[in-house]
């Protein structure tokens, strides 16, 4: 089996980067939580209270980081992580 995957060292968190057959999938792990893609879901992060912010319509690490943030789960709002900052602010909050 082949897989595709990167992993990158950013000043406020790990970012990791998988292909998928017709996307990709997109973390950014800080030290108090997560900065995910559209695949990663606000209710499970919910569910186990877990920090995650969430910004679409991206393909790579560094788009994440100036994306928008469309969804943000309770935890990271206590974090100060707010939609519409850019992902890399969400970020900052969460490290």
């Amino acid at each position: 089996m082949n897989f595709m995957f990167s992993v990158e060292i950013l000043e406020k968190g790990i970012g990791i980067t998988i292909k998928l057959e017709n996307s990709t999938l997109l973390i950014i792990k800080a030290k108090k939580g997560i900065l995910g893609c559209g695949f990663i879901s606000l209710e499970t992060a919910e569910k186990f209270g877990e920090a995650l912010a969430v910004v679409t319509g991206v393909s790579s690490i560094e788009e994440m980081l100036e994306k928008p943030v469309v969804g943000v789960s309770s935890k990271a709002k206590k974090l100060g992580v707010k939609e519409g900052m850019k992902g890399r602010e969400a970020l900052a909050q969460m490290s």
